[in-house]
């Protein structure tokens, strides 16, 4: 039996997975790409395209292990990004009441000076 090519099959793959979704409102770009044009909260009209990107078989790593270690990547960047999230709201917490509480030794100083 004859080899399918790597094109054929992944633009199957994509028209496959395309027709899962409801396309009704975007426009077909190419054959990896639908768009549509939409509103943002500034009242401009933006370009969005939908893609789907079919990953390279492996010989190392299954495609359901690809997928895991991809989203477990995503998960612990956003997990990180919140840690240091927290870790520079902590800080600006921090050096502001340190600034406030300097602000405040300065002015009972100077007001002590004013009274002696």
């Amino acid at each position: 039996m004859a080899q399918i090519s790597k094109a054929v099959v992944d633009s199957a793959i994509r028209e496959n997975v395309f027709g899962m979704l409801d396309l009704s409102a975007f426009k077909k770009i190419n054959d990896r790409q639908y768009g549509i044009l939409v509103t943002d909260m500034n009242g401009e009209t933006r370009y969005v395209r939908l893609g789907a990107i079919v990953a390279e078989q492996r010989e190392d790593i299954t495609a359901e292990e690809l997928m895991e270690s991809e989203i477990a990547d995503y998960e612990a960047k956003q997990a990180a990004k919140a840690e240091k999230a927290k870790a520079k709201a902590e800080k600006i917490a921090r050096d502001k009441a340190k600034r406030e509480a300097e602000a405040k030794a300065k002015a009972e100083k100077e007001k002590e000076e004013e009274g002696a």
